[in-house]
């Protein structure tokens, strides 16, 4: 499965072609389904491009999307980081009337677990983010598998021989659990290419998308979304 990440926390002065409105977001989600990208993972924009868990702005968002592409599956991250902020951001939530299909949550955030609760209660899907050895050991010692969706490896901006080393380790981890979970293998920054290809390479899912990268494996500017999801496409080992 390839998702596209199509905007992160960026802004157009990080490129001018992130996609903050909701009319920018469905027109990336026409384009990069039609590039190939089977599931979505945006991150929701008030009004003034801020990030967001509102309820009216997040049923918004969605509706347009699944009016354009209504068998592509889509979620959203929570970050702790998002306004208001840490365990004040549950409300919006718990708010949500239109839902997702998945959410990602982050293991290195300490209200985690109570996220997870909360979208399970909801009947939202949910990606396991880990982006550490210490995530992943906390995923295995506190988490119930069978309430996710699939395990996010998400590797830091660092050089491939790194990117693929930290990657091992955690799937390590996880494989001494015995998750058999799906793994959606991804990068930040110069890690995004190496873990495409390794993902590909071990049958693994990965996703790209503005959110990890504005680049092209030859290290030229994408000039959109799409660009980047042809590029992992191009990328898959056959």
């Amino acid at each position: 499965m390839l998702q596209a990440c199509l905007n992160g926390g960026w802004k157009k002065d990080h490129h001018i072609a992130v996609p903050l409105t909701v009319a920018e977001l469905v027109r990336d989600a026409a384009s990069v389904r039609a590039a190939g990208a089977d599931d979505l993972h945006i991150h929701i924009r008030a009004s003034d491009g801020s990030e967001t868990l509102e309820p009216d702005a997040l049923r918004q968002t969605l509706e347009a999307i699944r009016a354009v592409v209504p068998d592509m599956p889509i979620g959203v991250g929570t970050g702790a980081w998002i306004a208001p902020g840490g365990r004040a951001r549950h409300d919006d939530i718990k708010g949500w009337t239109v839902k997702p299909d998945y959410a990602s949550v982050n293991l290195n955030e300490e209200d985690a677990p109570e996220v997870m609760a909360m979208l399970t209660t909801m009947g939202v899907g949910i990606e396991a983010g880990l982006w550490s050895t210490d995530d992943a050991r906390r995923f295995v010692d506190e988490i119930d598998f069978d309430t996710c969706l699939r395990v996010l490896v998400e590797i830091p901006d660092v050089n491939g021989n790194e990117a693929t080393s930290e990657a091992v380790s955690i799937i390590t981890i996880l494989e001494e659990a015995d998750c058999s979970l799906p793994i959606l293998l991804h990068g930040q920054g110069e890690s995004v290419w190496p873990c495409v290809r390794m993902a590909w390479e071990k049958g693994m899912s990965t996703r790209v998308g503005f959110e990890d990268t504005f680049l092209l494996p030859d290290g030229s500017l994408a000039p959109d979304n799409a660009a980047l999801v042809e590029a992992a496409r191009a990328l898959k080992v056959v």
